[in-house]
């Protein structure tokens, strides 16, 4: 019997009298990679999202006005619990896929239909290639559109 053939006997093979070779053996099977599950939080999509959703030229803001308004107070009280990235975002992630549904703010004089257009694209490519997750549909409500003359929503700090 030779070498290969009693390794996939799983036999011990002899070389020299006293020397044991073991059987190559393999443990737990396939590739590391797949062995185990990975989960991404609702949380890590919204940020993906959002960020990459404001990178998109002619998005002023995200969420409503409301939102950002609470949101911006939110941000300045300590322990405040939702990022301003995620303002105007919401995430349903499941195993494989995600839903996103998103609140802009888009400057006057853009074309909505290209913004929008455009998010999609970014935020899809952006969060398929960072999660592994397929994004299923994405979902954009544009609740304003930001004049060239008038100020932000958010309020003046306090202290300067």
């Amino acid at each position: 019997m030779s070498d290969m053939e009693s390794h996939r006997s799983g036999q011990d093979t002899f070389d020299s009298p006293g020397a044991v070779k073991a059987p190559t053996v393999r443990r737990g099977g396939g590739d590391p990679g797949t062995r185990g599950r990975t989960t991404i939080a609702d949380g890590v999509v919204e940020k993906i999202t959002g960020m990459a959703a404001r990178d998109v030229a002619g998005v002023h803001a995200m969420g409503s006005g409301m939102s950002r308004t609470f949101g911006a107070v939110r941000d300045r009280v300590p322990g405040g619990t939702k990022s301003g990235v995620t303002r105007g975002v919401k995430a349903e992630v499941g195993e494989t896929q995600t839903a996103l549904d998103l609140e802009i703010v888009v400057e006057y004089g853009v074309s909505i239909a290209d913004v929008a257009r455009d998010v999609r694209e970014n935020v899809v490519a952006a969060v398929e290639r960072m999660t592994g997750l397929e994004v299923v549909e994405v979902n954009i409500a544009v609740s304003d559109v930001k004049l060239p003359d008038e100020e932000d929503e958010e309020p003046e700090p306090r202290i300067k």
